[in-house]
């Protein structure tokens, strides 16, 4: 995507497949410019769920970049890390 135009969102869906309703404690981004929102109420087993991330390239240099969201819930892996990446060019 174009510097021009630095904004980008993405969404993570997910299925709660245990038996167990899901609660998801936070959601931390690897720095300021990437925010992730998340279902904030338990989700309940066999319903979805969904973690969005918006990344803001506004101010940074055109190229390759690589965010991590650190995801803490009450699931069996109680942290997930979710990775996006994607490539900013000067036009």
């Amino acid at each position: 995507f174009p510097v021009s135009d630095p904004v980008r969102k993405c969404t993570f869906q997910f299925t709660n497949t245990g038996t167990a309703p899901l609660v998801i404690h936070q959601a931390l981004a690897s720095c300021g410019c990437t925010v992730p929102t998340f279902t904030k109420t338990p989700i309940k087993a066999g319903e979805k769920g969904q973690i969005d991330v918006t990344y803001n390239g506004k101010g940074k240099f055109p190229g390759h970049f690589q965010k991590t969201i650190t995801v803490r819930s009450n699931a069996r892996n109680e942290v997930v890390r979710l990775i996006i990446e994607g490539e900013m060019t000067e036009k």
